[in-house]
């Protein structure tokens, strides 16, 4: 594979058990030339653990998509592609070539790991995930004509696309608005399968709780409605 710029960025909140695998995980690759890991206002030691792996820690106020953003805007000036991923180990970066590739030979310009798609270890999504992917698909569709079965945060797109789509989410909707725009956009989108498995430390901030669950599935679904009626 011809030689790119990949950069990888990482939102985490309490992640101080599962990050610093995650970060050489992804060095592991032999892909990115930076770990971005981006500290959501962590009281543990997230931080410090994170650039013990070998990460660049940044920080940015609570929010999910404020994280992202925060990460973007990190990167280093010579970034081609960007991947995304969760700090909590429920991600594979052993795959982030099969999401780099498509990029990096000029087939496409986002491609989005499908998790329901994939193999899944049992207990790594609960239902309410899983039916949210697919009614976002088929919400989407009818707008944009692309299909889509999941809004897995472990995602590649180029660079320059990502900043010509004008993201405005600083919460949970942040990945679904990105499907949603780079899809009006006329990217060149690719899905593909991706295991998954259950986090490996910390408390999840969404499926863990019926309270956590409730917020993310609102906050995504005010972001679907926002999009859909932009001029």
């Amino acid at each position: 594979m011809p030689s790119v710029s990949v950069s990888v960025v990482i939102p985490a909140l309490n992640e101080e058990e599962p990050i610093a695998d995650v970060v050489r995980s992804c060095l592991a690759t032999g892909l990115p030339r930076e770990v971005i890991v981006v500290d959501n206002g962590s009281t543990d030691r997230t931080a410090e653990f994170a650039r013990a792996a070998g990460a660049r820690v940044v920080e940015a106020p609570r929010g999910y998509g404020r994280a992202c953003a925060a990460g973007v805007a990190a990167v280093s000036p010579g970034c081609e592609i960007i991947v995304f991923l969760d700090g909590d180990g429920s991600d594979c970066p052993e795959l982030m070539e099969r999401l780099v590739r498509p990029i990096v030979e000029g087939t496409h310009d986002f491609v989005i790991g499908s998790r329901t798609r994939g193999e899944r270890e049992p207990g790594s999504m609960n239902a309410p995930q899983v039916f949210a992917g697919y009614l976002a698909g088929w919400l989407i569709r009818p707008l944009y004509g692309v299909r889509y079965t999941d809004m897995c945060p472990f995602r590649a797109i180029r660079r320059g696309a990502l900043v010509q789509l004008g993201m405005k989410e600083r919460t949970y909707g942040w990945n679904l608005e990105m499907q949603m725009r780079a899809a009006r956009a006329g990217l060149r989108i690719l899905e593909v399968p991706v295991a998954h498995r259950c986090r490996t430390g910390g408390e999840s901030k969404v499926s863990g709780t019926l309270r956590g669950t409730f917020v993310a599935g609102t906050r995504i679904m005010a972001t679907l409605f926002r999009v859909a009626l932009e001029r």
